[in-house]
């Protein structure tokens, strides 16, 4: 498990997510559009659901176990799209992303 570190505070996903979440932040932050960024908290680590409001104020800093995966332009364009919604960015588990998509065709 990789980590996303937003000011002080650090969260843990897999390199696959990383690897997509900073494509992604990296294109909303350049273009100056600040959006929520939100997850599921596992149920192993109590439940519930983050949600951080992300903009160019705040120090981001991600570390990967392993490094970048290659990116599903599939995801990246799913997640840029949520972004601009007013949920925010919802990060799911990478694996559950490429079913949604099979399942879709």
């Amino acid at each position: 498990m990789g980590q996303l570190r937003y000011g002080r505070e650090y969260f843990e996903f897999s390199d696959e997510v990383l690897s997509h979440l900073q494509a992604a932040m990296s294109t909303k932050l350049r273009r100056k559009e600040h959006f929520f960024l939100s997850w599921r908290v596992p149920f192993y680590m109590g439940s519930g659901r983050h949600a951080v409001w992300i903009d160019n104020g705040v120090t981001v800093h991600i570390s990967f176990e392993n490094g970048p995966v290659p990116l599903d332009m599939k995801i990246l364009e799913r997640m840029l799209a949520e972004a601009a919604m007013p949920a925010g960015m919802q990060l799911i588990d990478h694996a559950t992303l490429s079913a949604s998509d099979d399942e879709a065709q």
